[in-house]
């Protein structure tokens, strides 16, 4: 293939990225240099393999930006470049050709390039890819040494090479890095490897770059969830570090990950590396089991979903988002759930109002309470927005470092000035004096245990209304988030509960919201569901 196939998108609409510093500049020379090389090179594999490797918009813009956005001295404003996309978007090639850029045509004097990955045969895949397009390449190949055996790829014309290092950590101090290949970052146990090679590594060079180029993961503790993080606060203007170049193309998690239009805005390479039928199976897959839903959304979309599988697939959670008019159901018989959780931690009550006829719905409307002093703390450490949660009104904050139970106190009373509060499901074991308090209120407050006996009845029964689309909770996102968060705890009869050990993030909210919806079946007009048909098994 000599020329751009037809159907083959080109960048035709190049701004400089919006993070070019005012001192910096567009050297559209440079720009061209890196693209033409690039587009030199050949595919390596399937149906493309042996033809050029012309780059894709998305493509274009990434290295027009990279390596022709330039400082007053000439040398690259970016020297971290963070690509966060889903599988099968061509990132293998576009790695192995940065890292050949970096090699040959930089003009680094002894060039030292390096890929690596959680271990020797990942980080070998860029590798691979490389030494396949040399091999491909007459002009790089007459002035190369490759060694298959060590993965190393010697530049004669600059004294340079590439190499693939392993996980080994002890020994990778003492280079001199002009180039870093960092894949699938994610993978990492820990910072350690990332750090030796980014920290001090190129300080002897005057535009040493990193890219770290990945899908997502499901360990938010990680260094690839710290540059992902990163990377979104730079994207919405809540940090700035001009050397650091992002690139996410992930799917929001209030997104609908079932809509194909949202498929080509997080896989730019989609109908071109990637067939839309491959999508529309996988897809299929997913809607049939939350495992297979878990992985199509981080590999596929490129969401950080949790390393255990959601008890609420989001597409069942999603039937329950109807908007709810608040004011329709004032006075109105209401069973409640109250999870205080520790004085330092999320209190949750959640308001379930039963059907009031046949064919009727089950409503729920929660509320949530968070100390004042550790908010700002919560949101940086956590990473979740409770601060804009508090300005939208989901939040009740009292002043201080720890939950005011008398604000709860006085909120749920008057609450019971608006609604008909019947009972309040509390954790049997958490005798508080607000619980005291309650019942000196008039409040009825019925002790719920936390294991499978008691939780079990209506986690089952809230799978099933949500199933069925018959319990609105009007989208909340705060109980949106929490009901992600769950993880379902099996014992040998089949019984489930939430496991807060297991369980990704809080859940607090949910645990609310089964005491409230099993207070509500026990005290349907026409007697218990459990006596009628007895539990579920799901």
């Amino acid at each position: 293939m000599k020329e751009r196939p037809a159907n083959y998108p080109k960048l035709t609409d190049y701004k400089p990225s919006q993070f070019m510093l005012p001192t910096s500049h567009y050297d559209k020379a440079k720009a061209d240099r890196a693209v033409k090389f690039i587009e030199m090179l050949c595919h390596t594999k399937g149906e493309w393999e042996g033809e050029r490797f012309f780059l894709l918009p998305w493509q274009a813009r990434i290295i027009r930006d990279v390596f022709g956005i330039v400082k007053e001295d000439g040398m690259r404003q970016f020297r971290t470049v963070y690509i966060e996309i889903p599988k099968k978007q061509g990132k293998s090639e576009l790695a192995a050709a940065i890292t050949l850029y970096l090699l040959f045509a930089d003009n680094e004097p002894a060039a030292e390039v390096f890929s690596a990955a959680a271990d020797r045969q990942q980080a070998g895949i860029v590798y691979d890819v490389a030494k396949r397009m040399v091999e491909m390449t007459p002009a790089l190949l007459k002035r190369s040494k490759i060694m298959a055996a060590t993965k190393r790829i010697v530049n004669y014309s600059n004294a340079g090479y590439y190499q693939v290092v392993s996980a080994d950590v002890a020994n990778k101090h003492g280079y001199s890095i002009s180039g870093l290949c960092f894949d699938e970052i994610h993978n990492q146990p820990n910072r350690k490897l990332w750090d030796v090679l980014t920290k001090g590594s190129g300080d002897a060079r005057r535009q040493a770059l990193h890219v770290a180029i990945t899908t997502t993961g499901t360990d938010r503790n990680s260094i690839c969830y710290e540059l992902h993080c990163k990377a979104q606060d730079i994207l919405a203007g809540r940090k700035i570090d001009p050397t650091f170049y992002p690139v996410v193309y992930s799917l929001p998690d209030n997104a609908d990950w079932s809509d194909e239009k949202n498929w080509y805005k997080v896989n730019p390479s989609l109908g071109y590396t990637v067939p839309i039928e491959r999508m529309r199976e996988a897809f299929l897959q997913a809607q049939e089991n939350p495992a297979e839903e878990n992985v199509f959304r981080q590999l596929r979309l490129c969401q950080w979903v949790g390393s255990s599988v959601a008890w609420i697939p989001e597409h069942v959670y999603s039937k329950g988002n109807i908007p709810i008019n608040a004011n329709s159901l004032i006075g109105r018989d209401c069973y409640c759930g109250l999870d205080l959780s520790s004085t330092s931690d999320i209190t949750a009550f959640c308001m379930v109002f039963p059907p009031k006829y046949d064919g009727d719905n089950y409503i729920v409307i929660p509320h949530f309470w968070l100390p004042r002093e550790t908010l700002e703390l919560r949101v940086r450490r956590d990473r979740v927005p409770y601060d804009v949660w508090e300005r939208q009104k989901l939040f009740h904050v009292t002043e201080g470092n720890v939950v005011d139970y008398n604000f709860v106190r006085k909120t749920i009373n008057e609450l019971n000035t608006k609604y008909h509060i019947v009972e309040i499901g509390v954790d049997r074991w958490n005798a508080t004096q607000l619980i005291i308090d309650l019942e000196g209120d008039g409040f009825t407050m019925v002790p719920i245990g936390m294991g499978f006996k008691d939780m079990s009845p209506g986690m089952k029964e809230l799978y099933k209304l949500l199933l069925e689309g018959k319990m609105i909770h009007g989208g909340n996102p705060v109980l949106q988030w929490m009901s992600q968060n769950v993880v379902a705890e099996t014992d040998a009869a089949d019984n489930i509960k939430p496991s807060k050990k297991k369980s990704t993030e809080k859940i607090d909210g949910i645990v609310a919201w089964i005491m409230g919806l099993d207070r509500a079946i026990r005290h349907e007009v026409h007697g218990s569901v459990y006596d009628e048909r007895g539990l579920l098994s799901i």
